[in-house]
């Protein structure tokens, strides 16, 4: 009886740890889950080894999405966007990881990875979010499927970096496309 229930514990430890499964597309919703080990084209990092990717110059994008201020606010209301601490010199182009995006999201998007890599699709690309964040695997897959071919992504995110007692700094989002 003893065995049993130690086995049955055991399995329910083993399901409760298990990875996402690699999907064949986008993930389209409950973005903050489990994400996979695995992102086919890329290269998953850990943190130490983004930090390295970081003091060689490659060019990381926070994808972290960013609540639009409420249009309907009352007037005198004060707006305090949350100041977002992310991986110094990242460029950050928040929304670009749902699903599904929109021609001007997609378009931004493009130009920010642009901009980042200086046109060079070859260049190291590292892109994140938080840990458990659906985002950042997403906007890799698209990073992929745009044609960039050293795509790395951090599953671990900000917070794996900032357990790591890596530098963060405040960053802005990149301006929008004209």
């Amino acid at each position: 009886m003893i065995r049993a229930v130690a086995a049955a514990f055991a399995f329910l430890a083993t399901v409760a740890s298990a990875q996402a499964p690699e999907p064949d597309s986008y993930r389209m919703d409950e973005y903050r889950a489990p994400v996979p080990e695995t992102l086919a084209g890329a290269t998953v990092l850990t943190p130490t080894e983004a930090h390295d990717l970081w003091t060689s110059g490659a060019a990381f994008v926070d994808v972290l999405p960013r609540a639009p201020k409420p249009a309907n606010l009352p007037e005198g209301t004060i707006w305090r966007e949350k100041p977002r601490h992310s991986i110094p010199g990242s460029v950050w182009l928040p929304n670009v990881g749902y699903g599904a995006i929109a021609l001007e999201t997609d378009a931004y998007f493009r130009s920010g990875l642009e901009a980042a890599t200086k046109g060079d699709r070859d260049a190291p690309l590292v892109l994140f979010c938080l840990d458990e964040c659906w985002m950042s695997w997403n906007a890799a897959k698209r990073a992929l499927e745009y044609g960039y071919t050293s795509v790395y992504w951090l599953p671990e995110g900000t917070d794996g970096w900032s357990f790591e007692d890596y530098p963060t700094e405040v960053i802005e989002p990149a301006p929008p496309v004209d």
